[in-house]
Order: structure tokens, then sequence, then C-alpha cells
């Protein structure tokens, strides 16, 4: 039996490292170079196993059964009425009070030939858990290949009809975690659209929105701090961005989603995914209460987080991607996160 606590290392021939642990699938580390080769640990969160086991639970934990916003956390399906834990204010947000960041996974090694090293996370979720029907069974695969991409495969099935929306929390700070804050970084968005959000809760208000003459527009690369400081009300209702971005020509395949530079260490990332959204947050809550890496308070801004996602509160959105897994049916999931 895994351990809450056991940590599992992948490494590349490029000193590319990623470590995470069983509890949540949480991603602790990711070890890369930049242009000169120094290495850096670009996300954010702790120094040992004991605090990551303590602190933010959501830091480069697997999200699930559904990831982000359900208002109320009421949905329907086949008829009849769905009541989620409501753990964000009057919502429900990334599974509930008790989601996948906080469940002890299976883990083993898997020799797959396109990775350098890969593992095998499983969890199975019962019928009801969290008020969702259906007992689930997820596997997610971490891959590491030599092309320095980290790649997470998500695959779900249920036993009902259900719903679900799974990604990674990882926040990433390409100067280095506790190394200022992620204003300076270079953001590019594959989305001419995004999904408005309403009130501090960050509930979507059900529109797809252009992203022209907004401060969400990241067509080219802009500097997020210059999005973070706009006289934009999307922006300060969160104080930052916490907003789903529609990805350009979705159709089932994997394509570019984003790009994340830093003009600092030269370190760049690039986000591949098969799924309609991306959701952008760039930790606005963090208000240096709490120690990361280095000894270092971890401050607003400190990180930003790029999660790959059907969009929120998909189920209660008619004109919104389908959120629904079907029972019998394979859910699948994969999201590249490349390091150049």
């Amino acid at each position: 039996m895994t351990k809450a606590s056991d940590v599992f290392t992948l490494r590349n021939n490029n000193q590319v490292e990623v470590s995470f642990i069983a509890r949540g699938g949480q991603i602790t580390s990711i070890k890369v170079p930049d242009a000169n080769g120094e290495i850096a640990d670009v996300v954010i969160g702790y120094d040992t196993v004991e605090e990551a086991l303590a602190g933010d639970t959501y830091f480069g934990a697997i999200c699930g059964r559904y990831a982000n916003r359900i208002v109320k956390g009421q949905f329907e399906l086949n008829g009849q009425q769905y009541q989620l834990d409501t753990n964000n204010g009057p919502n429900h947000l990334h599974g509930g009070v008790d989601g996948f960041n906080l469940r002890t996974w299976e883990v083993e090694e898997v020799d797959l030939p396109q990775f350098a090293q890969a593992y095998k996370l499983s969890l199975v979720s019962p019928d009801g858990d969290q008020g969702y029907p259906g007992e689930l069974t997820t596997i997610v695969t971490y891959g590491l290949t030599e092309d320095n991409e980290l790649v997470i495969e998500y695959d779900a099935v249920s036993d009902k009809d259900t719903i679900i929306n799974l990604t990674s929390h990882a926040y990433f700070n390409l100067d280095g975690a506790g190394i200022g804050t992620i204003a300076n970084h270079q953001l590019t968005i594959n989305a001419d659209k995004f999904t408005p959000i309403d009130g501090e809760i960050g509930t979507v208000t059900g529109e797809i929105a252009d992203v022209k003459d907004t401060a969400m527009n990241f067509i080219t690369a802009k500097a997020i701090g210059e999005a973070l400081n706009a006289d934009c009300p999307q922006v300060k209702l969160v104080d930052g961005i916490d907003h789903n971005f529609v990805i350009n020509g979705y159709d089932g395949m994997v394509r570019l989603a984003a790009r994340l530079e830093s003009p600092s260490s030269g370190r760049a990332m690039e986000v591949y995914t098969d799924q309609p959204g991306v959701q952008i947050y760039t930790g606005s809550h963090f208000d240096g209460t709490e120690t990361g890496k280095q000894g270092k308070p971890i401050e607003k801004w400190a990180g930003v987080a790029l999660e790959t996602q059907i969009f929120p509160d998909s189920p209660n959105k008619a004109h919104f991607p389908e959120a629904t897994l079907k029972a019998g049916e394979y859910y699948r999931h994969t999201c590249v996160y490349k390091f150049i």
C-alpha cells in the first residue's frame, strides 16, 4: 500500500526532475535548467514532505472529481437533481471538502516507451462520494520525456452516468520558487475568448466573451503584470486573473493552449491539451503568511497556475462543453507541460 508521504521522482537525461507525493498526486518539485544550465525548482510549494502534507493541499495536486466551480454545488443529470459539497462560499470547488487532492493514490512505476520514466496513479471513488453519482475508477499517468515534456494523462470510467473534470493545480514561477512574482512573465494564450466571472467567488456568468479590448487579451505575448495592474472590472473582482480561457480551434485533439516565458531566467514552458479550456490563476489569495521554498513567504502572485479543463459550471450551462461521462464510457484528458 502506498503511504501519503511516499515520494516519487521522474528523471530524464537533461537534468529535468519531477517529484510528487502519493497524497493528492501532489507535484512538489519540478527542477529544470535555464539556457546556461542553472537548475531551479519552478513550482510553488514547500521544502519538505511534512510541510506539503500540512500546507496548501491544492499545490500541484490532482483536482476532482470536478475541478473548478459548480454553482451552489448543484446539477441535474438524467432528470435527477444532485447536491454536492459546498466548500467555496455557496459553491462546489475542486471536488469538494474531501476531493482527490486529499486522497492517497496508489502509485506504481510503469515502463512506457514514449517516456524516460513514468508512474501510474490509481484511485477508486465510491458511489455518492462528495455527492457524485457512480463508482469512479481513475488512473493518472505522469510521464517525463527526453524532450523535457511532463505529460499528464487522465483516464476514468464510472459504473453510472456522472460528471467529471480533472486537472492539475501546480503554480509555476520560471525564475524559481521563492524568487519574486510572475508579474514579469510573458504569457501567450491561444484563446480569442474567455468566460467572464461574476462576484468575488469567481463563478462564471455563462457568457463567452471576446478578449479583445480587455485585460484578458493574451493573444500575443504580454507581461502578466500588465493585466494584474489593469483598470479592468474582471481583474478587480479577484485582484488578478482567475479565469477560464476558450482554446481556439478545439476539436478534441492535443493543441497548444498557452506559453509562459521568463525574460529573467530565459526559461519557457508551453502547455498543450485536448481539453476546451485552460484556467489561468495568478495566486491572488497568497498573502505571505505561509512559508514556502527557500524559507521565503509565499506572496501574492508568487506563481501562476495553468489548469487545462472543461469549462467551470459546464453541467449547468447547456452551451458549454459537455461534462457528462456515461456509464462504461471512458474519460480521457491529456495535458503536456513542455519546458524549453
